[in-house]
């Protein structure tokens, strides 16, 4: 049986988002310039254009990216996830969540472990980083959920833990043979809120988060990852260009 990395080791906690009490939840800054153009185009909080990030109306040139794909039936048959989901679509937040945007997305869900690979063109893996992916075996991530971070607020998440592999996180040994930084947050995105909320609202999600925030929703296999090319944040104009076989 899988032992997984325990929150202690990661930045769930640390994290999350504040909840000032009695005060409203709004969207930030990330969220309004990255995510509300394509889920509330006419918004009067959409950042239409930051040119020193490449934004435009929530639009980019491709970014790179490896992740790990989720298969939406995974979710869908999950008991956990499906209560979860229903205590979004009755509650208070039903109107304020793109229901269009998580249809959407459905074939493209993913969690990101190493981004940043690339701008524009796809990136090579050279032969070394092949070797070093060849050696780690597939492993498992447990997701669970609900979270919302202190960036990009306005989108919910799901949390990945990965599987202890000779007492080391596996996604590690994933970033170690890319060279890339060692992170301890991983996050499958599903909801996108198309406004702010309101005192009363906001309450009400801090205690959905308190209430979901270890539920069990599902244990996947990774034994490939995807190497994506993303001209948005929410991936609805990507591409995989390789598919990345661990062992």
């Amino acid at each position: 049986m899988a032992v997984f990395v325990t929150d202690e080791a990661l930045d769930y906690r640390d994290q999350a988002t504040s909840f000032p009490p009695g005060g409203p939840f709004l969207l930030d800054e990330a969220y309004r310039r990255a995510h509300l153009p394509l889920v509330a185009p006419d918004h009067p909080g959409v950042i239409a254009a930051d040119p020193a990030r490449g934004y435009r109306m929530g639009r980019h040139v491709p970014f790179w990216s490896l992740v790990i794909p989720v298969a939406w039936p995974l979710l869908a048959e999950s008991p956990g996830f499906r209560t979860l989901d229903a205590a979004l679509r009755n509650g208070p937040l039903a109107a304020k969540i793109s229901w269009d945007m998580f249809e959407a997305r459905k074939a493209v869900l993913h969690a990101t472990i190493c981004g940043g690979l690339a701008q524009g063109t796809a990136p090579a893996i050279g032969p070394e980083e092949r070797a070093a992916l060849d050696g780690i075996r597939p492993f498992d991530v447990a997701i669970r959920g609900l979270f919302s971070g202190s960036v990009n607020r306005g989108r919910l998440y799901l949390r990945l833990y990965p599987e202890r592999i000779d007492s080391d996180n596996a996604i590690h040994s994933v970033q170690a043979a890319l060279g890339r930084p060692l992170t301890a947050l991983y996050v499958l995105g599903l909801y996108n809120l198309v406004d702010d909320l309101r005192p009363d609202e906001a309450g009400w999600l801090a205690g959905l988060l308190d209430r979901f925030a270890d539920t069990p929703i599902a244990i996947q296999r990774v034994d490939r990852l995807w190497l994506m090319g993303a001209r948005d944040d929410l991936a609805l104009d990507s591409e995989v260009a390789e598919i990345v076989r661990l062992g």
